[in-house]
C-alpha cells in the first residue's frame, strides 16, 4: 500500500521500535549504532533515564495550556540559559527554523524601534542552512531548496563564508544584521576560525548591526562548549538554538541580549506550542545533564578521539576519503567517493551516519558516546571504505 505521508522525504527502508543509549533497535531485532542522532538532536542518546523521568512526570500533570498564562518551567529554563550565556531573555518555539524566524523579526523590530525602519537587510553566507520556511530558504539562497518556491523573500545579501572583506563590502545603508553559523553543518562542516567571528563582532559594532548566530546544530554542547560562539571569546546579540535542546522533544529558542531583546513587546511575536510544560520539562532535563561537571569535557575528549580515528582512515583510504572537519562531536569527513553511497553502505554495517553538503559524511553521535562505540563506528567505516571502489578519474 502506498504511504499517505506527503512525499517530501525519501526515507531509508528502516523503521525503529526502540532505542537505548547510542543504539536503535528494529522490530526484527537489528541493533544499529546511531551516529546521526536524529540529525544532531538526541543529545543524551535514546531512553536517557533522567530525560524520560522528567517528561513522564510532566505528562502525568498537564500537557499544555498556552502562553496566555505563566509556565514556571519555561521561566526556569529561560533563567538557566541566560545565566549560562550572553543572553538577557529567551523566546521558546518548536524548531530551528522558527528560532531563526524569530531572530529575523527581532532584527527588523530592533532597528524600527531605534528609528531606522529602512534598516532591514541581513547579510548571510554562501553554503549556509537556516531552515525550510520561505524566510529561511531566502536567507540561505541554496538553489536546491529554492526551486519551485519563487519569489523569495526580499532582504538578504549573501557573501562567501569566512571572507570578512567581502562581507564588509556588502554592508549598505539598509543593512541590519549579519547571520552566520559558527560551523556550517548542513553545508559540509565548514568551520569559522575564531578570528573571523571576532572580526564579525568588530564589524557589527562599527556599523551598528546586530550579530546573529545560527546555533541550531552547534548549540547545547555539540562542539564541547554549551554554545559554539564561546570558542571565539566574543558574544553575539542574537542566537537561535534547537535540535539538541530537547534531546528528542521538539524545542527551539531564540536568545537575545538586552540591547536586542528590548525591541520585543507583548503582541510582537508568539507561538501556540512554544515553551509548553512538556517541552520545558525535556529541555530542563537535558540542561541538567549537560551542565554537570565534566560533561562538556567528555564531549571535547570524545570529539578529539573521533577526529583522530577518522584521520587515520583518511590516510589508509586516500582514494575514498579526504579531509576531517568539525569540532567536538559535530564531525565530518569529505569524500572522493559519493557520500550517499557510503552512508547507505554504513546502514548495511548497522551504523547510521548522515550526509551533508560538499560530499561530506557526518558523524554526530549522542554526546554520551564512549570510545568503544566510536571504535565500532570507525571500524565499520573502515570496512565500507575497503569495499568501495575508488572513483574513476575524470579527464
Amino acid at each position: 500500500m502506498n504511504s499517505a505521508v506527503m512525499t517530501t522525504y525519501a526515507p531509508s527502508d528502516i523503521a525503529f521500535e526502540r532505542g537505548d543509549g547510542v543504539y536503535l533497535f528494529t522490530d526484527d531485532g537489528r541493533r544499529i549504532l546511531d551516529f546521526g542522532s536524529g540529525i544532531a538532536v538526541t543529545s543524551l542518546g535514546h531512553a536517557h533515564p533522567h530525560l524520560l523521568a522528567a517528561v513522564h512526570g510532566q505528562i502525568d500533570k498537564v500537557l499544555h495550556y498556552s502562553n496566555l498564562y505563566r509556565i514556571p518551567e519555561q521561566e526556569r529554563m529561560a533563567r538557566r540559559l541566560v545565566d549560562n550565556s550572553f543572553a538577557s531573555s529567551v523566546f521558546f518555539c518548536n524548531s530551528g527554523a522558527e528560532a531563526v524566524e524569530c531572530g529575523l523579526k527581532l532584527v527588523r523590530r530592533y532597528h524600527d524601534e531605534m528609528g531606522n525602519p529602512d534598516k532591514y537587510r541581513v547579510i548571510t553566507c554562501a553554503g549556509g542552512f537556516h531552515g525550510r520556511t520561505l524566510a529561511t530558504i531566502s536567507a540561505a539562497m541554496q538553489e536546491k531548496h529554492m526551486q519551485g518556491f519563487a519569489p523569495m523573500l526580499e532582504g538578504f545579501d549573501q557573501v562567501p563564508f569566512g571572507n570578512i572583506n567581502e562581507l564588509r563590502a556588502a554592508i549598505g545603508d539598509e543593512t541590519a544584521a549579519i547571520l552566520v553559523e559558527p560551523i556550517q553543518g548542513e553545508g559540509g562542516i565548514h568551520y569559522a576560525e575564531p578570528d573571523y567571528l571576532k572580526r564579525l563582532r568588530d564589524t557589527a559594532d562599527e556599523f551598528g548591526l546586530l550579530l546573529f548566530f545560527d546555533e541550531v546544530q552547534t548549540g547545547i554542547g555539540r562542539t564541547g562548549k554549551l554554545f559554539a560562539y564561546e570558542w571565539s571569546e566574543i558574544e553575539p546579540d542574537v542566537v537561535a538554538v534547537a535540535k539538541g535542546l530537547g534531546g528528542g522533544f521538539p524545542v527551539g529558542a531564540c536568545m537575545a541580549n538586552e540591547r536586542a531583546s528590548t525591541a520585543m513587546a507583548p503582541g510582537t511575536h508568539g507561538s501556540t506550542f512554544g515553551g509548553n510544560p512538556v517541552a520545558m520539562a525535556a529541555a530542563n532535563a537535558v540542561l541538567d545533564v549537560i551542565l554537570e561537571d565534566g560533561f562538556l569535557a567528555h564531549v571535547q575528549e570524545m570529539g578529539g578521539y573521533l577526529r583522530d580515528r577518522l584521520a587515520e582512515l583518511a590516510k589508509r583510504h586516500p582514494d575514498i576519503l579526504n579531509e576531517v572537519r568539525g569540532q567536538g562531536l559535530l564531525t565530518g569527513i569529505s569524500c572522493h567517493a559519493t557520500n550517499l553511497d557510503l552512508v547507505k553502505a554504513m546502514e548495511a554495517e548497522n551504523v547510521l551516519v548522515i550526509p551533508a553538503g560538499d560530499n561530506v559524511v557526518r558523524f554526530i553521535p549522542p554526546l554520551i558516546v564512549a570510545k568503544n562505540e566510536i571504535d565500532e563506528a570507525v571500524e565499520a567505516f573502515d570496512r565500507v571504505c575497503a569495499a568501495t571502489e575508488a572513483p574513476a578519474e575524470t579527464t
